[in-house]
This record gives C-alpha cells, sequence and structure tokens, in this order.
C-alpha cells in the first residue's frame, strides 16, 4: 500500500493538478447511475492510495489532533490527496451533472455506448493486476461477476414511509457500492427505494434526511474501506479478481439498447425508466443509433488506455 508521508512529499503542484482532473473524471462517473466512481478510481492509478488516505482517518487521527496538531494529521491522512480529489468531483458534479443529465434523457444509448466502452477497457484493465491464474480466482472472478450481474437485473424497491435507520444504513451501503468498482452508488439507491427521497430531501432542503444519509454515507465509507485496505493487503489476487467480477458483471447495467418495463417519476415530476431489461439492437423500438454507438463505445475504450498511459507516466 501507500506512504502517504513520502506520497505528499513527493508530489508537485502539477501532480495534484492531475489528480483533480482524476476526480472530476470520478464525478462524471458517480453522476450516472450505473457507473461507479470506484471504477475511474481504479483505472487512474489512484485506487489503493485512496483506500489507504480514507482508513488513516479513525479515532487516533483525533488523539493525533490533540497531541500533535493539525500538520501532523494532514500529513498522515494524505490531505493534499483527499483534498485535490474531493475538489475535483464536486467541480464534476457541478458543472456537468446537468449535461449528463440532459444526455440521459435526449441520448441515453449513446451516453450508455461510451460508458460501456470505457468500462469494458477498464475490465482489461484491472484484471491484467491479477498475477496468479488458479482455480481460485477463477471462482471468485466468476461468482462476483453473477452476484454483480444479479444485482443489475432486481426489481427496485418502491419507497413509501422509509424510516431513519432505514435511510442511515442506504447510505452506508450505497458509498460503499461507489467506491467498489463496478456497481454504481446512485444505482444501490434506487434498488433500496432511497434514490427518489435523498433527490427530494435535496430539493426541499430537507436537513434530518441530508444528514441520516450522509451520516450513514460517512461510517460506510471509513469501515468498507478498512475492509478493503486490509483485503488489499492479504488478498491482493483474489480481492483483484472480485473486483475484476464486479466490473464484469455490471456491464447488464450500462448496455446502450433497453426496454422500459417499469417507470418511475423524478423530483422534477419528469417520467423515468425505473426498471428496464437489455436487448439487442435490431430489437429497439426506435433508432438504435447502432454505428454512432459503436464509435463511442471505441472512443470510451481508448479513453481508458490513454489513462493507463498517463497514471503509469505519472507513477
Amino acid at each position: 500500500m501507500y506512504d502517504n508521508h513520502l506520497t505528499m512529499q513527493k508530489r508537485t503542484l502539477s501532480q495534484y493538478f492531475i489528480i483533480t482532473l482524476k476526480g472530476i473524471a470520478m464525478g462524471a462517473a458517480d453522476v450516472v447511475p450505473g457507473v461507479s466512481g470506484g471504477t475511474i478510481a481504479f483505472i487512474s492509478g489512484i485506487y489503493e492510495e485512496l483506500l489507504t488516505s480514507i482508513s488513516s482517518v479513525n479515532f487516533n487521527t483525533l488523539k493525533m489532533l490533540r497531541k500533535d496538531g493539525l500538520k501532523k494529521v494532514w500529513h498522515q491522512i494524505n490531505g493534499n490527496f483527499l483534498v485535490s480529489l474531493l475538489l475535483g468531483i464536486g467541480i464534476s458534479i457541478i458543472s456537468l451533472a446537468k449535461l449528463i443529465s440532459w444526455l440521459l434523457l435526449n441520448q441515453p444509448i449513446l451516453l450508455w455506448a461510451f460508458f460501456f466502452g470505457l468500462v469494458l477497457a477498464s475490465i482489461l484493465y484491472i484484471g491484467k493486476q491479477i498475477t496468479t491464474w488458479n482455480i481460485k480466482t477463477v471462482l471468485f472472478l466468476l461468482i462476483s461477476a453473477f452476484l454483480a450481474y444479479w444485482i443489475t437485473t432486481l426489481d427496485p424497491l418502491i419507497s413509501s414511509d422509509i424510516s431513519p435507520l432505514y435511510l442511515f444504513l442506504a447510505g452506508a451501503i450505497a458509498i460503499c457500492a461507489m467506491i467498489l468498482p463496478g456497481i454504481s452508488g446512485a444505482f444501490i439507491l434506487v434498488l433500496l427505494g432511497a434514490y427518489k427521497p435523498v433527490l427530494e430531501a435535496i430539493d426541499n432542503r430537507d436537513f434530518k434526511v441530508i444528514g441520516l444519509v450522509g451520516a450513514g454515507a460517512i461510517i460506510g465509507l471509513l469501515v468498507f474501506s478498512r475492509i478493503l485496505k486490509w483485503l488489499f493487503n492479504h488478498y491482493k489476487n483474489l480481492t483483484l479478481a472480485v473486483l475484476t467480477g464486479f466490473v464484469l458483471g455490471s456491464l447488464n447495467k450500462i448496455w446502450p439498447w433497453k426496454e422500459t418495463l417499469t417507470w418511475r417519476m423524478n423530483s422534477k415530476g419528469v417520467e423515468v425508466p425505473l426498471n428496464e431489461q437489455s436487448i439487442l439492437p435490431y430489437s429497439y423500438d426506435g433508432d438504435p443509433q447502432f454505428f454512432l454507438a459503436i464509435v463511442l463505445a471505441i472512443v470510451g475504450f481508448l479513453a481508458i488506455i490513454i489513462l493507463e498511459k498517463i497514471a503509469v507516466k505519472n507513477g
């Protein structure tokens, strides 16, 4: 794993700018229900450092703050890295949310095709990090791929009266998915029936609901990041196999050609798809935009190759 102290000493301002750009890419992915920012973190070469930095925030950090001061704690948690990354995520969500929402409504096939190519290439990237292939590795990959695929086929829960504890747990589970390559945190909220209540809470400035979901997210992030860090330290090959499987199984969610089975009303009163199933392009009811979709899938695929080269160059 990464040594946060050494990393902070070696990085230049331009390198932190590149981290901010990676944060922008993560934020753009997280805006789309079905694409995980964790996938972008992994393929851009910052995933393990992100886990190490998040998991370094604990009760010992508070003790260190009282004993040694803010500067020591800032180095301990890799503060420059986290701030640079969060800045990029924030910029992306604020600036790209409307554009991506518009594309989801008006050009869904082309947008999903781009992300399909991007995620497809990321499977190859994550998979080649596995140094030893054996029966156990393949089995873990297949099981996790099946689990991720099964999750993408689940019928979302219909939200009615959601308890505070449920909102807290929904936030914890969703944030775990968000840092796990393959499964989207937004999609998990949809499955749990919490996506609409959370959006309404944000629109209505219901700070009680926002606080409950946020508290769950913070606790979930701190706990799950430590688990993932431990798994990387002790079972790296198997962990990589599981992550590869999750990304592979999630491809069903971002397949460009869909048939809508049920609809839901979003926070603006517009009907949007709730439950969909993947179909072949020639079965699509409307213009499948096949040629343009293939072109954008190739562009997404090549974007990962470029990101990988940048990560290697700046690693």
